[in-house]
C-alpha cells in the first residue's frame, strides 16, 4: 500500500497512460531526461497498453511537463493517445526506467478514433502526392479505429473496410514493415478505398468525388444545411457567420437556445474567437481533438444565435481529411452539431439519414465506408488547470480505467440520461462512448446494440450485473432481463465512487453528490447528498434540506416550479396569500389555483434535497429563467452571472439548510443589488456549506461529483475553499460527474462489495 502524503506541501503526483508508436523509439529514455531536467520525481515504464509514467512536482511543473511530452518527444514517436490524472503524492525518490510488467491477464485494447496526423495531412495537400486531396487518408498513427472495428484481433476482415480490397500500391505498403502504413487496417487511396457522393434530400446522386466536395462547400457558403457523414455519424453543418442559416438550423432541429459547437480551421482561428490556455490549446490540438469549452473574447464574426446569452464557446479542429479539406475551402468558422433530432441518437448510415434527417439538411455529403457504431464529439473543459471531461466518447472511448484489483466479469448499465455502458474484465474497466437519454426506442436500441458490441469483442459474458437502483429505469429494465447476479447500486454512491476511481483514490471520503435527480434509499429524490464512505460501506451523512417539486418531473422543465416548492417549504399555504415575487408572477392566477392544493394535500409534489433543482429554484427567484428549453439551461445561466464577481461575500445559513440564505438572496434581489453579485454569493455559499458539512463529519478527503460539479464557477470555489481550510478536494477528470459516468461507479460499487468492503447503506443521519 503506497504511503499516502498530504498534497498540502504543495506537490501533486502525475499518473500519464500515453499510447502510440512510443515504445522501441526512444520515448522512455526521453521522458527520463525530461523529468531529470525539470527535478521531477518518479518512473516510466512500458506497459501492454504503452508507455505508462508517474511523475511528482508541483501541478505549475506537471502541467510543464505535461506539454513538453508531447511539443518535445523523440521524431519517430507517435502519440496517439495521451491520458493524463493527477493524484496525490506517494513519495517518490529520484526518477527510474523501470521493466515491464503484467498488471494481470493481458487485454485487447480497442483504440479510439484518432485525428488526422501531421504527415497524412502534408500528403492530403501535396499535389504530387497519390493522396492528393484525398477525404479518407489515413496511417497507423491516425484515423477510424473504434467506429469501424466489427471483431478481435483487429485486422481489415474484421473492419467495416474489408469491402474495399486494396490496389498493389496500398497493399505494398500495408505489407512493408517500413512504412508507416504497415497493417494500417483502414488504409485506402483514391483508386481502391470509399469515395464521396453528394446527394439531394431525396437521395438523388448530385455529384461524385471532387465535384462532390466543392458542391458541399458552395451549399454551406450559399446560407444551406449540410448532413456530412463523418468518423462515428452526421453532422449538420451551416456557416457560423449567417445568422439566417444558424436560425434554420436551430428551427428545423427542434434546438431553441441550446449553444452549437463550431469547427475553426485552425489554431489561430481558435484564438481570435476564445481566450486560450496552454492546456486548452493542447486539447484543441490533440489527437483527441474534443471539442473544448473556451471563454469567448467577442462575438466577432460569428452569428449570435450560436451560443445565445452564454460566454463560452465550443470549439474544434478538423479531425478528419474530410474536415481539413472542407475547412479550407469554406476557410470559415461552421458549425457541425450532431446529425439528429434533439435526444435522439447520432445518424450514422446515409439510407437511414435521409429519412431521419429529412427536413434537416438541404443536401447530403456521403461517403460508402460504413460506420460501426455511432460515436459523438467529446467535450472536455478545464477547471483549476486541468481538463474535465463532460461528454467522453471520440477520441477517449473505449480506452479502459485501470481498477485496483482483479475484477469479476462485470457489466454495468449506467443510467437513464446521458447513458455510458461498461464492462470490467481482469483489472480494466472500458467505458463506452456516450449513448444519451434513454428515452426513446432508437436511443434504447443503440444501448442493447452497444452492449452487444462490447459482448462480442471481448468474448464477454457478465457474471454481475449492476444497474441503478431506480426501479423505473429502461437500463434497470434491462439488467433485470440478463443472466447473472443482479447488484443495484444507489446513484449517488456511484457518483462518488466514480470519482474516486477517476482520482485513484481509497478511503475514506466525503463524497459531496450534487445534481438533478436520483433515486434515494428513502424513496424520496436525492440530489445534495454528503455521503460518508469507508470500508464498512457509506452513510448519509447530511443531505441539502428538502422541499416539494410541484407537478414531478414538470419542474425539471419548469425552474418557476421548483422555486414554488422552495417558498411553499419556508412559508407553508401563505406563499399564495398575495406574495408576489418573479417565480409567482410567472404563474397565471389559474395554475396557482391548480398547484396550491397540489402542494398542500402532498399530490404529484415529490419531496427531493436536490441541489440541481435548488438551483432552478434561485434562477426563477432572481427571474433569469422560468422554462427551459435544454437541460442545465437555468444553473448555467445562474453560473455566466456569477462569474466576474469572485470578491463578493457569503449569505447566511445553518449547515445545510438554505432558508437564511433565500430570505437574504430575495432582500437583496428586492433592494436592486446587482444580479451578479447575488448570483456569486449563492455559488459561495454553497461552498462554504460543503465546509462546514467537511468539518462535522471531520473527514479531509472531499469528493465533488455529479452534474451540479460541470459548473466550474462552483467546482472551482469550492476547491479553492476546501484547500484553504486543509482539506483535500478532489474533482472529476478522465470520466465526466454527469451520469456518464455512473457505469463507472457502479462496477467499483461491486468491486467494493467483492473485496469485503460492505455496499450497503450504514444507518444514516441528517443534517
Amino acid at each position: 500500500m503506497p504511503i499516502d502524503i498530504s498534497s498540502s506541501n504543495g506537490l501533486e503526483r502525475l499518473r500519464a497512460v500515453v499510447r502510440g508508436a512510443v515504445q522501441g523509439v526512444g520515448f522512455r529514455p526521453f521522458v527520463h531526461r525530461l523529468a531529470t531536467e525539470m527535478q521531477l520525481s518518479g518512473w516510466v515504464s512500458n506497459a501492454n497498453e504503452g508507455v505508462v509514467l508517474e511523475v511528482e512536482g508541483s501541478n505549475e511543473s506537471l502541467r510543464q511537463f505535461l506539454l513538453r511530452l508531447t511539443s518535445e518527444k523523440p521524431p519517430h514517436a507517435v502519440i496517439h493517445s495521451l491520458e493524463p490524472v493527477f493524484l496525490d503524492t506517494v513519495g517518490h525518490s529520484g526518477f527510474s526506467i523501470r521493466e515491464h510488467g503484467d498488471s494481470g491477464a493481458k487485454t485487447a485494447l480497442i483504440f479510439p478514433d484518432i485525428a488526422t496526423c501531421g504527415e497524412c495531412l502534408k500528403e492530403i495537400f501535396h499535389p504530387q502526392n497519390r493522396r492528393y486531396r484525398y477525404p479518407f487518408t489515413n496511417c497507423t498513427h491516425c484515423g477510424p479505429r473504434y467506429s469501424l472495428i466489427e471483431g478481435l484481433p483487429y485486422d481489415r476482415a474484421r473492419t467495416t473496410m474489408k469491402i474495399f480490397p486494396m490496389c498493389p500500391d496500398c497493399r505494398w505498403e500495408y505489407d512493408n514493415p517500413r512504412d508507416r502504413r504497415f497493417h494500417a487496417q483502414p488504409t485506402a487511396c483514391p483508386a481502391c478505398g470509399p469515395s464521396l457522393e453528394l446527394w439531394d434530400k431525396d437521395g438523388k446522386l448530385l455529384a461524385s468525388r471532387e465535384e462532390a466536395l466543392g458542391q458541399a462547400v458552395q451549399a454551406i457558403a450559399n446560407g444551406q444545411v449540410v448532413a456530412v457523414k463523418g468518423l462515428g455519424g452526421f453532422h449538420l453543418c451551416v456557416d457560423a457567420r449567417q445568422e439566417k442559416a444558424v436560425d434554420a438550423l436551430r428551427q428545423r432541429k427542434h434546438r431553441q437556445e441550446k449553444p452549437f459547437a463550431v469547427m475553426v480551421p485552425f489554431l489561430e482561428a481558435a484564438r481570435a474567437l476564445c481566450e486560450l490556455s496552454d492546456m486548452e490549446e493542447r486539447l484543441l490540438a490533440s489527437a483527441e481533438a474534443p471539442i473544448v469549452l473556451l471563454r469567448r473574447k467577442s462575438a466577432g464574426n460569428l452569428a449570435e444565435s450560436i451560443a445565445p446569452c452564454n460566454p463560452y464557446l465550443g470549439l474544434m479542429l478538423p479531425y478528419t481529411p474530410l474536415h481539413h479539406l472542407l475547412m479550407k475551402e469554406l476557410a470559415a468558422p461552421m458549425v457541425a452539431t450532431s446529425g439528429n433530432i434533439s435526444e435522439e441518437p447520432i445518424c450514422i448510415d446515409e439510407k437511414d439519414a435521409l429519412i431521419d434527417l429529412q427536413g434537416l439538411a438541404d443536401v447530403f455529403l456521403v461517403h460508402n465506408r460504413p460506420i460501426r457504431r455511432p460515436i459523438d464529439d467529446s467535450v472536455v473543459t478545464v477547471v483549476e488547470g486541468r481538463e474535465l471531461m463532460l461528454r467522453r466518447s471520440r477520441g477517449y472511448a473505449p480506452l479502459p480505467i485501470q481498477l485496483g484489483q482483479e475484477s469479476p466479469r462485470i457489466l454495468a448499465v449506467g443510467a437513464h440520461l446521458k447513458n455510458t455502458v461498461a464492462v470490467a474484465i481482469g483489472h480494466h474497466a472500458f467505458i463506452s462512448q456516450h449513448i444519451g437519454e434513454l428515452e426513446t426506442a432508437r436511443a434504447y436500441e443503440v444501448f442493447k446494440e452497444t452492449i452487444a458490441s462490447f459482448e462480442g469483442l471481448y468474448n464477454f459474458k457478465p457474471d454481475i450485473v449492476a444497474c441503478d437502483l431506480h426501479p423505473n429505469y429502461v437500463s434497470t429494465h434491462y439488467a433485470g432481463e440478463r443472466d447473472g447476479v443482479l447488484h443495484p447500486v444507489q446513484h449517488h454512491y456511484a457518483h462518488v465512487l466514480s470519482c474516486m476511481a477517476d482520482n485513484d483514490l481509497r478511503g475514506p471520503v466525503l463524497g459531496v453528490a450534487w445534481d438533478g435527480t436520483g433515486y434515494g434509499l428513502d424513496h424520496t429524490v436525492w440530489g445534495g447528498e454528503f455521503l460518508h464512505v469507508t470500508d464498512k460501506g457509506f452513510e448519509r451523512a447530511a443531505h441539502l434540506r428538502t422541499f416539494r417539486l410541484p407537478g414531478n418531473e414538470k419542474a425539471i422543465r419548469e425552474p418557476r416550479r421548483s422555486a414554488l416548492g422552495l417558498l411553499f417549504e419556508m412559508f407553508g399555504e401563505w406563499v399564495f396569500d398575495g406574495r408576489t415575487c418573479a417565480s409567482l408572477e410567472a404563474f397565471t392566477p389559474e395554475e396557482l389555483t391548480l398547484l396550491q392544493p397540489m402542494l398542500i394535500k402532498g399530490i404529484q409534489t415529490p419531496i427531493t434535497s436536490s441541489a440541481g433543482r435548488l438551483f432552478d429554484a434561485v434562477a426563477s427567484l432572481l427571474d433569469l429563467r422560468q422554462v427551459i428549453t435544454f437541460e442545465g439551461q437555468a444553473a448555467m445561466e445562474l453560473e455566466f452571472a456569477a462569474t466576474g464577481h469572485e470578491s463578493e461575500g457569503v449569505y447566511p445559513f445553518k449547515m445545510t439548510d438554505w432558508e437564511p440564505m433565500i430570505h437574504a438572496l430575495l432582500r437583496d434581489y428586492q433592494d436592486d443589488v446587482p444580479i451578479g453579485a447575488i448570483a456569486a454569493r449563492f455559488h459561495h455559499t454553497l461552498a462554504e456549506m460543503i465546509i462546514q458539512v467537511a468539518k462535522a463529519v471531520n473527514e479531509r478527503k472531499v469528493v465533488l461529483t455529479g452534474g451540479c460539479f460541470q459548473n466550474r464557477y462552483l467546482t472551482s470555489r469550492t476547491v479553492r475553499r476546501l484547500r484553504e481550510e486543509g482539506f483535500h478536494p478532489y474533482w472529476h477528470q478522465r470520466i465526466p460527474p454527469n451520469d456518464g459516468g455512473i457505469s463507472l461507479g457502479q462496477i467499483a460499487a461491486v468491486l467494493r462489495k467483492e473485496s469485503g468492503k460492505a455496499e450497503p447503506y450504514v444507518s444514516g443521519r441528517s443534517r
